[in-house]
């Protein structure tokens, strides 16, 4: 079973607005709303792959029984522990430019916080964690290393999802997959990436510290695969970019759902990059159809076999 870890699930209400005008009252030609957080994607993206998963993480309030509720009509099984707080709202404004307003999230206590724990505890060899998105102010700042310990501990696979220097602590937990875009992979090691050469001796610097499967994502320039055996680099499908939010998380559940279904390490990439597309190229998460279009869109070559160095 995979497990996916939403610290701080949302209530994400998407706002289209024509032309926004800062100041003045503005009218909506479109807005939605959908249950948010990276894990949830990534629960949702598999989902309709035909991979099965469940939701764990906080919520609360009447946001929070949205978020439940939305999930189970979608069919996808949830094991959230209840917060006393309402779970927040993020606002995307979609005009001339893509703006965001994230909520701060309730506070978790201590209590929370072990019911969390002893979930974890509960995995299995064949299981598989993903932990995604940031860690609310209320819970220790090395949670990720203390969950991926947990998940080791017990023979379950990893996978994070997650920005800033924490990152650089979790690889040392040997985690099975990681997913930092070229952005956040320049901040890891106080540099800037701009091209794939410069992004493949840091991305194998990180297996170096004991990741398994190092992907980065690199917008339009594609994205890489470094493993211990190789370094792919793919290209994106063309397309027009409508929504940046859940791109990444639909990678995350494109590759495990693909890895899952052929244990091909190479054609779970491409189905990563695949959903990845799809769901920037769309308004909401990526639909199965949309991947399997896309697919044979994303071109894949060996570009450097072995060590790379610094």
């Amino acid at each position: 079973m995979i497990y996916t870890c939403t610290l701080n699930p949302s209530v994400d209400y998407v706002v289209q607005v024509q032309e926004f005008q800062l100041g003045d009252l503005n009218r909506m030609s479109f807005d939605a709303k959908y249950p948010g957080g990276k894990g949830i994607n990534v629960s949702r993206v598999l989902k309709r792959a035909g991979v099965e998963s469940k939701a764990l993480g906080f919520i609360g309030g009447f946001t929070g029984s949205f978020v439940e509720g939305f999930l189970r009509e979608e069919g996808i099984s949830a094991n959230f522990i209840h917060v006393n707080g309402d779970s927040r709202i993020n606002i995307k404004l979609k005009t001339e430019t893509e703006t965001e307003i994230n909520g701060q999230g309730p506070e978790i206590t201590n209590d929370q916080f072990g019911q969390l724990v002893k979930q974890i505890e509960g995995l299995e060899n064949s299981d598989i964690l993903v932990l995604a998105g940031s860690i609310p102010s209320s819970l220790p700042s090395d949670l990720y290393i203390k969950l991926s310990k947990l998940a080791k501990k017990q023979g379950a696979k990893v996978v994070v999802d997650v920005s800033g220097k924490v990152l650089l602590d979790i690889v040392g937990q040997k985690p099975f997959f990681i997913k930092p875009n070229h952005h956040e992979l320049g901040e890891l090691f106080d540099t800037t990436i701009e091209t794939p050469e410069e992004a493949i001796p840091y991305g194998q610097r990180l297996l170096e510290l004991g990741a398994e499967n190092v992907a980065i994502s690199m917008a339009e320039k594609g994205a890489l695969l470094i493993t211990k055996d190789a370094v792919y680099q793919a290209s994106v499908p063309k397309g027009a970019v409508k929504n940046s939010v859940g791109a990444g998380d639909s990678l995350v559940a494109g590759f495990l759902a693909a890895w899952l279904q052929k244990s091909d390490i190479v054609e779970a990439f491409r189905t990563g990059v695949a959903s990845g597309s799809a769901t920037a190229f769309s308004l909401e998460l990526c639909t199965q159809e949309d991947v399997l279009r896309l697919i044979p869109e994303v071109e894949i070559k060996t570009i450097r076999l072995g060590k790379v160095q610094l």
